[in-house]
């Protein structure tokens, strides 16, 4: 047989849904959740069957995403000549549109094909012929991956990251993203109905997520997509999903009167302000609400990112004591690259696996604080 054959080139029929590193048992929840078929976790992320729709579909509803790659084509390359004549038989124009540009990304892995930038010439070169003009700046990623000499081509269909809602303008220092609250939430066995606090808020971004949840708003609702751009990338129609709590139990508190009213515009933007509270006060006054015990997730200063370690040991005792005497029976949850920090609390918490959260590896210390 002519190895240079061009050989099948298959549709996988698959959405690949990219997840925080750490957080893929939340997004497999959610995926699961929200209704996808055929959901299986993989390495980088979570597996759903479908094609366009479900991965429009998955761009507009799910929190805890990074990104949605829609696979395409997948096929056998042992050399560059063989990517070549692959890549020309892979059906370009069923999904892009003549004239509209891409860009081409290539990750090369344990394969014969090593060099990822001639990995990308290659399929540049074969949609070029095709009609698809290749630019750096294009807002539709084509991209080729090799590993183990299976070539596996992508089209990314979120465009500017899943974290990006589309309202939110003031950010803090050392921001929490959007999909890690999600996921956070979701690991803290956050369903709607429990009252969410957060006492060192900064933008307010984890009771905005726990707002939206319990809002039944779809997180995508309000910016464009990559798929948009797509033949048939028309998007769908996703309504809301059902108000889970009526009740604004939203809250989030921060001694920084600046990041108080950018959480105030960013609820307001959001369609939340009746959803929320925020309110400028320093810990020692933190209190919980009225009903039953919810949930207190933070993220609070861990010296690495914004200033000095060694202050950071009184404020992290301070909030142990302060949930310990005030919080009894909520499940507590702090974020921190800093098991000392997360330990000079007194509370009784767990560590989940590391997380990917800007260069740094942190934890979801939880845990039940005792009636």
């Amino acid at each position: 047989m002519d190895s240079d054959a061009p050989g099948p080139v298959t549709a996988p029929g698959v959405v690949f849904l990219v997840g925080t590193p750490g957080l893929e048992d939340a997004l497999e929840a959610e995926a699961r959740a929200k209704g996808f078929a055929g959901v299986a976790r993989v390495p980088g992320g979570v597996e759903i069957a479908g094609g366009l729709p479900e991965a429009a579909r998955a761009n507009i509803v799910l929190r805890c995403a990074v990104r949605v790659l829609w696979r395409v084509a997948s096929f056998r390359a042992m050399h560059l000549a063989q990517l070549d004549k692959r890549s020309r038989k892979v059906s370009w124009t069923d999904w892009l549109v003549p004239g509209t540009p891409v860009k081409v990304e290539a990750v090369c892995r344990a394969s014969k094909i090593y060099h990822h930038k001639a990995a990308a010439q290659r399929v540049s070169q074969a949609l070029a012929d095709a009609g698809i003009p290749v630019a750096a700046e294009a807002e539709i990623a084509v991209k080729v991956r090799i590993e183990d000499d299976l070539c596996t081509i992508s089209l990314d269909t979120t465009g500017e990251a899943l974290h990006r809602r589309g309202q939110k303008l003031y950010v803090g220092k050392a921001p929490l993203r959007e999909t890690m609250a999600a996921g956070f939430l979701w690991s803290m066995g956050f369903d709607g109905t429990q009252a969410v606090i957060d006492p060192m808020c900064g933008s307010g971004t984890i009771p905005l997520e726990a707002a939206g949840i319990a809002a039944g708003l779809v997180p995508g609702r309000d910016r464009r997509f990559a798929f948009e751009a797509l033949k048939g990338g028309a998007r769908p129609d996703v309504p809301d999903g059902p108000v889970i709590t009526p009740a604004a139990r939203f809250m989030g508190f921060d001694r920084d009167a600046g990041a108080i009213r950018g959480a105030r515009e960013n609820a307001a933007r959001a369609g939340l302000e009746d959803w929320c509270r925020f309110d400028c006060q320093p810990l020692s006054e933190l209190t919980p609400p009225d009903g039953p015990p919810g949930l207190v997730l933070t993220n609070p200063p861990y010296g690495t990112r914004i200033g000095n370690r060694k202050p950071l040991f009184a404020l992290h005792s301070a909030l142990g004591q302060v949930l310990s005497e005030r919080f009894k029976g909520w499940r507590v949850g702090i974020v921190t690259s800093d098991e000392g920090l997360a330990k000079v609390t007194g509370l009784p918490l767990e560590p989940s696996a590391h997380v990917a959260h800007g260069g740094l590896k942190v934890r979801l210390w939880q845990g039940v604080i005792a009636p």
